[in-house]
């Protein structure tokens, strides 16, 4: 039957037609009902049918599955629910996945009581279906129905409780998980809710049930028993999510959920297993400990730490793997969690500094996993001195051996091993960004000529697959990040030297990396050189023959996106660098960029930072970026009138909108001190529509601190630029003064004070009669 013409033929004026397709519509929905609701949903569902067929079909499927009339309703219900009354298990099956992949339309059936009812119960009688897929796909439901309609659970908990409680305990490991993600996902609503209502009281009663909290005493054993559930070498198969793994995450959340409360119910479970003989008991205790770190408070914690951190050291020599990987792990959250060196009782001191250096350096040529558990554990340790730089100097002394062990594991025979080898030189990272400058200087120098002669060694490597050539761009990509950090670090101390004397070797290294063709590699060599540019400044002058053929590639990668935001950021480094030596190549980048704003294909995210780099071109060239006024301002109007348009309501538009204010405003900050002087005139036509947006930016209550800090420079620099000419502006467009005394007034970070109070002086400065 052709579905279509039948359809049509039903709706013709001719009535011996319609008489005729009407019948045949009816003996196929008696005759083969599934494929009757196929062919209509086909139909429904493709849009090159006639709207008069397609429209016809969605009635004919609605009234399939529904009725006002209470009788032909029930009869309905009975063909549909996925009840123990239908006794095809297939049948059964599709139900419910049909109600999972409804459950996002279904609002105002969950807003119904009896609706809601009806539903909640036919999905716990589901759960305890005789068919393991059947049970799984129900649980499945439940986990949806905790995201999507957390404030109507209520009335059902307990019931919920006891069917995950006895799945968890007893049920096939699918249906397991499924019953643990269901109380991952009511940590994940209340965890967001607590973040929402942070503070306030009130919000937060009428919405936050605290289910966890209420059901701790018994949750948290039934997901400690899941922790002793472990696969054998569960971590040599990176795809494999068992229920030690899922209730280890899910005690995790509930840690995150409820803080101090968790503790005193795993620690008895930590102090019985740690020391028992079955590796699974020992893994497990470590694993519960590791689990529970973020949340509670340093208070609760500390002490814990300080009494098991030697217990842990120790357990790095356990004869089984999986106890030392998990405690690895555990020592890399600890160290991430709560090492502060600058603390009223740090966890780490001068005492058992040289135990945990020593542990962890003979630790790193252990099994692969655990290695790379262990480099996690050494970032961490070092990042804990990031924000007290001047106290990273008691890490000096180790440096050239946390190196050599670093270089070492990134080196192993094994380097099958992706992931040691991405951990290795990440550590590597992060020791070179916390190391002590003028200490380490030397060392840090001879750190960068052995990765530049890893980097060299790279272009000597035989190429025989793509999987070969796949690998030499993931080392390639991992050394040039680690030259970045490096020459980050030296170019911003007095050990600048040691770049300007490599600065040519880095170039031709990065210039070879460009010519293997690799986006991944192109974001990393093209970081470097940005920092490279810094480092050097007008000197990098001499590279942009050979280089620009390769920033005007990736200004044009639409694909790669994040290799176009890169190349747009290397641009601002350029023009910081150069200044006006910029000049020759500024017709052909500014071309670049304005095609770029003007493509559909280019992601969005990279349009702020173009807007960006206008500013930093004009403040690069002066009143030279006057040839381009014509072009930029438009586009910067444009999207200053595409804000108007995004979706408020959207989270992810709400943050897109403020990157792309702040964009415009940098722009303008750029453009208008780039041209203060004799022809700061040429910026008076714009200065209406730049005063307009600011007004409109400030009466948006969704801009965030970064956007309210742009426009108030803005203000300034349009008062510093114009001077005397911007005073009539200043007394038509009064909302400034409001502006500015809200942000001296209120208690924003400082340098929105300090911008504001700038700004205000300016103004002030324009305004005042001469």
């Amino acid at each position: 039957m052709d579905i279509t013409q039948v359809l049509l033929a039903a709706q013709s004026p001719d009535a011996n037609l319609r008489t005729v397709a009407e019948g045949n519509l009816t003996q196929f929905q008696e005759q083969n009902l599934p494929n009757f609701l196929l062919s209509l949903s086909v139909e429904l569902s493709n849009d090159e049918k006639p709207p008069e067929s397609r429209r016809l079909a969605g009635i004919i499927l609605k009234n399939s599955l529904d009725a006002k009339d209470s009788a032909k309703k029930e009869l309905l219900t009975q063909q549909w629910g996925m009840n123990q009354t239908e006794l095809s298990p297939e049948v059964r099956l599709a139900a419910v996945k049909a109600l999972y992949n409804a459950l996002d339309f279904a609002e105002s059936n969950f807003a119904n009581e009896m609706e809601r009812n009806y539903i909640m119960k036919v999905v716990c009688e589901t759960a305890v279906s005789k068919e393991v897929e059947i049970r799984q796909a129900a649980f499945e439901c439940l986990v949806a129905i905790a995201s999507t309609y957390y404030s109507h659970l209520d009335p059902y908990m307990q019931t919920i409780f006891n069917l995950t409680a006895h799945a968890v305990k007893g049920d096939e490991e699918s249906v397991a998980l499924q019953a643990v993600e269901f109380w991952s996902a009511i940590c994940d609503e209340e965890i967001a809710l607590q973040d929402e209502y942070e503070g306030s009281e009130d919000g937060n009663s009428t919405v936050h049930f605290r289910f966890i909290e209420k059901a701790l005493p018994s949750l948290v054993p039934m997901l400690l028993e899941t922790l002793l559930k472990q696969e054998e070498d569960q971590d040599q198969d990176d795809n494999v999510w068992s229920i030690s793994m899922s209730g280890g995450t899910c005690l995790g959340l509930i840690s995150r959920t409820v803080g101090d409360a968790v503790v005193p119910l795993v620690m008895p479970f930590v102090e019985a297993n740690i020391t028992k003989p079955d590796w699974h008991c020992r893994e497990a205790a470590t694993f519960a400990f590791g689990s529970i770190l973020e949340g509670p408070s340093v208070e609760k914690l500390a002490p814990l730490v300080q009494a098991g951190l030697d217990f842990l050291l120790n357990t790095m020599s356990d004869a089984n793997s999986q106890v030392k990987d998990t405690t690895a792990w555990t020592l890399g959250r600890v160290f991430e969690l709560l090492h502060s060196p600058a603390g009223a009782s740090p966890i780490i001191n001068n005492s058992n500094l040289p135990r945990i250096i020593s542990v962890l350096l003979e630790s790193s040529n252990d099994a692969p996993n655990v290695a790379e558990k262990v480099c996690g554990a050494i970032y961490f340790l070092a990042q804990g001195y990031e924000d007290a730089e001047s106290m990273s100097s008691v890490l000096t002394p180790y440096l050239p051996n946390i190196i050599a062990a670093l270089l070492s594991a990134a080196d192993r025979a094994d380097t099958t091993h992706f992931r040691l080898r991405a951990s290795a030189y990440e550590a590597l990272n992060e020791i070179v960004r916390v190391s002590h400058i003028p200490e380490t200087s030397g060392i840090i120098g001879q750190l960068l000529q052995e990765i530049m002669r890893r980097l060299n060694l790279t272009f000597d490597l035989h190429i025989l697959s793509s999987g070969d050539k796949e690998k030499q761009s993931d080392l390639q990509a991992l050394l040039c990040g680690v030259l970045q950090v490096i020459i980050q670090k030296l170019s911003s101390t007095d050990a600048k030297s040691i770049i300007s004397q490599t600065a040519d070797q880095l170039m031709m290294l990065f210039l070879r990396v460009f010519a293997c063709h690799n986006s991944t590699v192109h974001e990393e060599a093209m970081l470097a050189i940005g920092a490279l540019a810094y480092a050097t400044g007008p000197d990098f002058a001499k590279y942009m023959p050979n280089f620009f053929t390769y920033l005007e590639a990736g200004l044009q990668n639409y694909e790669e996106h994040q290799v176009c935001s890169i190349s747009v950021g290397v641009v601002g480094d350029i023009c910081r660098a150069l200044e006006d030596k910029i000049l020759p190549f500024c017709d052909r980048i500014m071309t670049l960029l304005l095609k770029d704003l003007s493509s559909s294909m280019l992601n969005r995210s990279v349009k702020p930072p173009i807007f960006s780099c206008f500013g930093d071109i004009a403040l690069a060239i002066g009143e030279n970026f006057e040839k381009y006024l014509p072009y930029a301002m438009p586009m910067l109007q444009g999207a200053a009138g595409l804000l108007g348009t995004l979706d408020q309501s959207d989270d992810d538009m709400v943050d897109y909108g403020n990157q792309l204010r702040c964009g415009i405003f940098e722009a303008y900050s750029g453009i208008l001190q780039g041209i203060k002087g004799p022809k700061a005139q040429l910026m008076i036509p714009y200065a209406t529509h730049l005063l307009q947006f600011t007004e409109a930016v400030f009466k948006d209550r969704s801009r965030d601190d970064s956007v309210t800090k742009a426009a108030v420079a803005v203000l300034g620099d349009l008062a510093d630029t114009l001077g005397q000419s911007s005073k009539d502006l200043f007394k038509t467009h009064l909302f400034h003064v409001e502006f500015l005394r809200e942000c001296q007034a209120q208690e924003l970070d400082d340098e929105v004070r300090e911008t504001a109070q700038w700004a205000q002086g300016m103004i002030n400065q324009a305004v005042v009669v001469s």
